[in-house]
Order: C-alpha cells, then sequence, then structure tokens
C-alpha cells in the first residue's frame, strides 16, 4: 500500500506530458542510482531497495539496506498504512486532520526457500519481542543476523492489525521472481486523531475504519 503521488505529484508543476516526462528524468537523475539487479523490476517493488533512510523500521536499522514490507492480508495493509497516518498527526499537533489521499494497493508474489516465519517454534518464544510496538531494538538486530545468513524473507505477526494478520518483511528482491506487481486498486485514506478511514475508490467498494486504541 502506497500513496498514489507518484502519478500526480509532477503533473501539477509542467504544462505538457512532455514537460512533465522531462521532469520527472531530472528528478530520477537525482536519485540514487538503481542497481543492476533491480532494473528488471517495477518501481513499485525496486524502490524500497533503492534508498537508506536516516529513520529506521521494524526490521531495518537507520541507513541500512532498504526492506519490502507487505502484508497477507489487504486489511493488514491498510492498518500498516493507517498507523503511520495516525502517527503523523500525532507527531505534529498544529497538523489538521488528513483528508482523504489517494492510495495504491497492489499484490505481489514472492518466492524463497530462505523465508523465517516469526510465529513458529522456535521463535516464538520470543514473540514480546519482535511485536514490540514501539522498540524496534530487537527486531533490526535479527533482520541484521538473517541478512548474514542469506535469509530472503521474515514473516512477522502485524502489530497494527487487531486481528495480527502476517506481514512480511522481504530483504532480497530476488523473491519478486517476474518482476510486476499482480494487480493495482486505489483507496482513498482519511485520517483524524481519533480514527482512520479507508474507503475503495469503485463505487460499492469495501471500506475499513481503525480506532486510535487499535492502532496504537
Amino acid at each position: 500500500m502506497v500513496e498514489a503521488q507518484h502519478t500526480a505529484s509532477t503533473m501539477r508543476l509542467a504544462d505538457s506530458l512532455e514537460e512533465q516526462a522531462a521532469l520527472e528524468a531530472i528528478l530520477d537523475d537525482s536519485k540514487p542510482p538503481l542497481p543492476g539487479t533491480l532494473r528488471r523490476l517495477h518501481y513499485l517493488l525496486a524502490t524500497p531497495f533503492r534508498y537508506r533512510p536516516h529513520v529506521g523500521s521494524r526490521f531495518r536499522a537507520a541507513l541500512e539496506a532498504g526492506v519490502w514490507y507487505g502484508a497477507e492480508a489487504l486489511r493488514t495493509a491498510l492498518a500498516e498504512k493507517s498507523y503511520w497516518r495516525l502517527r503523523f498527526l500525532l507527531d505534529s499537533p498544529g497538523t489538521p486532520d488528513l483528508k482523504p489521499v489517494p492510495h495504491t494497493a497492489f499484490r505481489a508474489r514472492v518466492r524463497s526457500a530462505a523465508a523465517l516465519d516469526l510465529s513458529l517454534a522456535p521463535f516464538v518464544r520470543d514473540a514480546a519481542l519482535w511485536t514490540h510496538r514501539t522498540n524496534y531494538d530487537g527486531t533490526q538486530s535479527f533482520a541484521a543476523a538473517a541478512r548474514a545468513a542469506q535469509i530472503e524473507i521474515i514473516r512477522y505477526a502485524s502489530v497494527r492489525d487487531p486481528q495480527h494478520a502476517a506481514c512480511a518483511a522481504v530483504l532480497n528482491p530476488v523473491v519478486f521472481g517476474g518482476g510486476q506487481p499482480l494487480a493495482q486498486h486505489t483507496w482513498f485514506i482519511a485520517a483524524s486523531r481519533e480514527r482512520v478511514r479507508c474507503a475503495q475508490h469503485e463505487r460499492g467498494g469495501k471500506s475499513w475504519e481503525f480506532s486510535r486504541e487499535q492502532l496504537l
């Protein structure tokens, strides 16, 4: 689940499709080079591995190699994204509620013989470490050890989904095989400090709502 700015963020800065294409090319040249192993991948799959952000995530410490995060259920992906919309509001008290913003939900197939599942023995005995809501030290250390052991995928329980369904942290993009997302559709996500609402773009589509208490 990604914010859909990739289709419109430069459009409002250009007067024609040709100008927009030129601007996109300039912006792409300013980004870190795309490693050769990623060039076969669609950008929705490759982008997380292109950067080394200063802020860490659950299975990636600051400035370490990228991780692609996915969920086995759509609801879970929405809950994870909704947490970060809520977190943005809580960390910026002067910001008004967030109006509906388009997001792209997409599916990808992963396949690997080098995967670990933290919901199974022996790892499940340390579930409190893997599912801590704010401290990522344990999961980041585990991911570093997994990389050293050439593990490609870590499967784990979502902390943000009220039903705690499974997510996957992809450490090596080789697991994407063909390199193309299988499906894409649009969702709109709106957030206040009390709840986050998610609605499918299509008429009569699905919707979910997550309260602050559920996400935090």
